[in-house]
């Protein structure tokens, strides 16, 4: 079984995060499957646009921390771990072809992050956002300590960083972080038509958009900064202890 899926439907490829079972967390197979899906579908020649989506009842909960030992067993581990979470950043922003998010349900930290990386987003009204890294001792990956502070200024990303605090599909629109907030049932078609909408356009003068946008140096400067401050969160003891003690709670 495949962790992520790439259908061709005419003009637009849909990726589709495939482990519903425990709501599309990040495991190590799904960054290999995804990263997988990602590429054919931006070397697929007649897609013009990719729509990301999550099956089941939430897009991605974020990190698989049942993963977390064997994530941190080693130094190589550790930075194996954190190229692969920032290699589906980059291939959702530094890839040619738009992306469009189609989100439910939970999108917590990594999953958050992805969402912030797509390029359009179309929200179901259910669509529940947080980044909980700060309280367990994590560090952001998705390139958002650059995305957010130009959006939303300083303060606001300190306060969605360090405090993790929910943020409903209205908030996030409120906050420009997302398009369009649709019924959830809705969602998937909205999110095709918009990107077939999308795909009418020069592919040209889009791919040219999204590099002068997306492909600056801040933004590499940040992945490079934030893998290396993921790294020294995945070796330090007391996020091993905040990690054991969440589990504990969940028992």
């Amino acid at each position: 079984m495949t962790f992520a899926t790439h259908t061709v439907q005419g003009d637009v490829s849909v990726v589709t995060l495939n482990r519903p079972e425990r709501l599309n967390a990040i495991s190590g197979q799904l960054l290999v499957d995804l990263h997988a899906a990602l590429q054919a579908a931006q070397n697929d020649a007649a897609t013009r646009v990719i729509v990301l989506t999550g099956a089941g009842r939430a897009f991605c909960a974020g990190d698989d921390l049942k993963e977390f030992g064997e994530q941190s067993e080693t130094p190589a581990a550790i930075a194996e771990h954190c190229d692969r979470i920032q290699q589906i950043t980059r291939d959702l922003m530094f890839g040619a072809k738009l992306v469009v998010g189609a989100v439910h349900g939970y999108a917590v930290g990594g999953g958050f992050e992805w969402v912030l990386n797509c390029d359009l987003v179309v929200a179901a009204d259910n669509l529940v956002c947080f980044f909980p890294e700060m309280a367990l001792g994590h560090f952001v990956t998705g390139g958002v300590t650059h995305l957010l502070p130009q959006a939303l200024g300083h303060q606001r990303t300190m306060e969605l960083i360090v405090l993790g605090e929910r943020q409903s599909a209205q908030d996030l629109k409120a906050l420009g972080l997302v398009n369009r907030v649709v019924p959830q049932d809705q969602m998937l078609d909205v999110a095709l038509g918009l990107a077939h909408e999308l795909a009418t356009r020069s592919p040209g003068a889009t791919a040219r958009l999204k590099r002068a946008l997306t492909c600056g140096p801040a933004i590499a400067e940040a992945l490079a900064l934030e893998g290396e401050a993921a790294a020294a969160c995945f070796a330090d003891p007391d996020t091993a202890q905040r990690i054991a003690a969440f589990a504990q709670k969940r028992l």
